[in-house]
């Protein structure tokens, strides 16, 4: 049970982990937590077959706190997150609670949360894990209560916004092509799409849980066969790929997949001095060029909670994760928004970027995909503690190390590059990622790190 309640969200295999008994908790537990800000707590749920069951056992579980519910219905992440920031009537919501077990297979289901406009995570979740497991441990009884449930208007108030928001993209020129993989992105993107009229092919869109085509983590080279093909024909220009929840973005062109970290260098380029915060899995191009521009880039932790908390801590522009997670504070509510974040790509296009040109004006550097070493969740932060104190006496043979981040895991900097490791908080890995000015060294600083850590 414990390994349910993770860092960023509640995630786990429905009904073993994720059943009527714990959702009732939960809901019961989170709603205590929700009720000191306000009596209403928006739901939304994505495209999986259990989501429904799942939205019944929550709220159940949440009006046995005396919270009420306000139902979205089927929509995506960020249209969920959108919700804190409206009114509906005399209703303001307290928070949400996204039902989505993002880009998990289809028997994993979870809750993303927001309490008071700001992400619930870390230490308040794994609060409501142990409380969680004493109620069940204990068997004490569960007192249902019918909930008070509320349907809203959420998707349409999130689609208006968005369409207003881009009156700009009508007559586009562009030739679009976006792949949602049966995730749940589509129930808007197409709605957007068709009354801005631009000029767009689907691929995937109906929400389907058992994701019949393919994978909906748009992270994987694997994933993206289907809108390449697309782009190889020659009909596109430009090709947009979402995860299960959309919350995730891909940017693919017919030359190149441009990951979220050179992504973050495009959406700031018209930003006057911009302040973005990336994770330690980005680029060392992304830092280096945002300061040479006048801006400032700040490294911090991995994590769609951690990068929302900084963005706002420092009133930044932008943050952006290497896997697609991209927040943008300019002009926006500052939480990860693939398809808000589509548009502004978008945006920069119709005002005259060339986004192949973009990226072939950046340094050329070498650098490998995520990396990912198995081991168990007892001891992956014990081994990146272990590489720390044995990066402070490094072997004799060992390349000459500049600097050491360890604000996440820990980055190594060496004279032509560098090297990461460090734990997953969701999943019992190691996560791995290097980069350099030669394939040459990047082999070298690669091999050098994985077998420091295997002697570890």
């Amino acid at each position: 049970m414990k390994s349910i309640f993770r860092e960023y969200d509640i995630r786990g295999i429905v009904p073993d982990e994720l059943n009527r008994i714990t959702l009732f908790w939960i809901g019961k537990y989170l709603g205590e937590e929700i009720a000191k800000f306000g009596n209403y707590v928006a739901i939304g749920y994505d495209a999986r077959t259990h989501s429904k069951k799942l939205f019944s056992y929550l709220s159940s579980g949440l009006a046995s706190a005396g919270v009420s519910i306000l139902d979205i219905g089927l929509v995506p992440t960020p249209n969920n997150y959108f919700v804190n920031y409206m009114q509906f009537g005399d209703i303001v919501p307290s928070g949400s609670i996204m039902i989505t077990g993002s880009h998990n297979p289809p028997q994993y289901n979870g809750l993303k949360i927001t309490i008071d406009k700001k992400p619930f995570f870390g230490k308040d979740i794994y609060g409501i894990g142990e409380k969680v497991i004493q109620a069940i441990e204990k068997e004490i009884p569960i007192e249902e209560k019918e909930p008070t449930i509320i349907p809203i208007d959420g998707r349409e108030r999130y689609i208006e916004y968005l369409v207003q928001e881009f009156q700009n993209l009508k007559g586009f020129s562009k030739k679009v092509v976006y792949d949602v993989g049966n995730g749940v992105a589509g129930v808007v993107v197409d709605e957007v799409f068709r009354r801005l009229g631009i000029d767009a092919k689907g691929l995937f869109t109906q929400p389907d849980g058992t994701f019949p085509n393919h994978h909906p983590d748009p992270s994987e080279e694997k994933n993206l066969e289907a809108i390449k093909k697309e782009l190889a024909t020659g009909q596109f220009d430009i090709g947009f790929a979402f995860d299960g929840d959309g919350d995730r973005l891909a940017v693919l062109t017919q030359k190149y997949n441009i990951k979220g970290d050179i992504l973050a260098l495009l959406l700031s380029k018209p930003m006057k001095n911009p302040v973005v915060i990336g994770e330690v899995k980005c680029s060392q191009i992304m830092y280096d060029t945002i300061a040479k521009r006048g801006g400032k880039a700040v490294m911090f932790k991995t994590g769609h909670s951690n990068l929302k908390t900084k963005l706002k801590e420092l009133d930044g522009d932008l943050a952006v994760e290497v896997s697609g997670h991209i927040f943008f504070n300019d002009r926006y509510f500052g939480f990860d928004d693939a398809i808000y974040s589509m548009l502004r790509v978008m945006e920069l296009v119709h005002n005259g970027m060339d986004l192949n040109d973009e990226v072939e004006q950046l340094p050329k550097l070498f650098a490998t995909e995520e990396i990912k070493i198995e081991t168990t969740e007892d001891k992956k932060f014990q081994i990146v503690e272990s590489l720390k104190e044995r990066l402070s006496n490094p072997p004799k043979e060992f390349p000459k190390i500049v600097d050491i981040v360890k604000v996440d895991g820990v980055r190594v900097i060496f004279e032509n590059g560098w090297g990461l490791i460090r734990a997953s908080n969701t999943t019992p890995v190691l996560v791995a990622r290097f980069e350099a000015d030669s394939l040459e060294n990047l082999e070298k600083y690669q091999k050098s790190m994985l077998d420091l850590l295997e002697k570890i």
